[in-house]
């Protein structure tokens, strides 16, 4: 099936390494406008505009920063004129156990949750707000099995914001699919990212391939093109579903 987003205008948070990455790529592959979010990252996001060919625009945000989100959706509505639509892929994950100092327990967790939890919200909040006022539009948040299955002690934090994710994509699908804005969550298990090498680097990758029942970590590259599907407008009848993509370490 040959998937043609051309016209389709989209955001990705976190969109210069890793997962947003690689759904970027799949997008612009697939005829999409694609605005590139990142934060500290300007190389990395200047590096992957330069290779894709739909005239990507590159906006940096700080999602800690509830100004900061709003002036990234403000600036993306003046780039392109419209959305159709938004990926809350950006995140941080924080190793804050309950053993560790109060000060650095509370930073942890107050950075994840403003990144992870506040700015998907914020977002998807003025992601409504814009396509209430046209034809609709789609809101795709990258999650993680965590949210499910829970996660260790020092990233619990990490897990709960998750989790968050899940109650707040399946009540906007309840509250305004039938205004034609559809809400979907994927639910990506360990993926082979920066993100992921810390911990690769102290396990080792053996560790992490005996959780999953294949035989290879999965890449952002194996995420991707569901992406694109629930973008295109394919699957609105799985409006407020959440997908695994976690090679059957956790099937929920």
């Amino acid at each position: 099936m040959h998937i043609d987003l051309t016209g389709k205008r989209i955001l990705v948070t976190g969109a210069s390494r890793g997962i947003g990455r690689a759904i970027a790529q799949a997008l612009d592959t697939a005829g999409a406008q694609v605005i590139i979010h990142y934060n500290q990252n300007e190389e990395q996001a200047t590096q992957l505009a330069q290779t894709l060919k739909n005239n990507p625009i590159c906006i940096q945000a700080d999602l800690e920063d509830p100004a900061s989100c709003a002036n990234l959706f403000a600036e993306s509505l003046i780039k392109l004129d419209r959305l159709d639509v938004l990926i809350n892929n950006a995140g941080i994950a924080i190793d804050a156990p309950p053993e560790a100092p109060l000060d650095h327990w509370l930073d942890a967790w107050n950075k994840t949750m403003a990144v992870n939890l506040r700015a998907t919200e914020l977002l998807s909040r003025l992601a409504i707000q814009h396509f209430s006022q046209g034809p609709g539009g789609r809101i795709i948040n990258i999650s993680s099995r965590a949210a499910f299955r829970g996660d260790t002690p020092g990233y619990m934090t990490y897990a709960a914001s998750k989790a968050g994710m899940v109650a707040l994509t399946k009540s906007i699908a309840r509250a305004y699919g039938k205004k034609n804005i559809m809400a979907f969550l994927v639910a990506p298990g360990f993926t082979r990212t920066d993100m992921a090498q810390d911990f690769i680097d102290l396990y080792g990758e053996d560790h992490a391939l005996h959780d999953i029942a294949l035989q290879r970590l999965t890449e952002p590259e194996d995420i991707a093109p569901l992406i694109v599907l629930l973008a295109s407008g394919l699957a609105d009848h799985a409006t407020g579903t959440s997908i695994d993509i976690n090679a059957a370490s956790y099937v929920h």
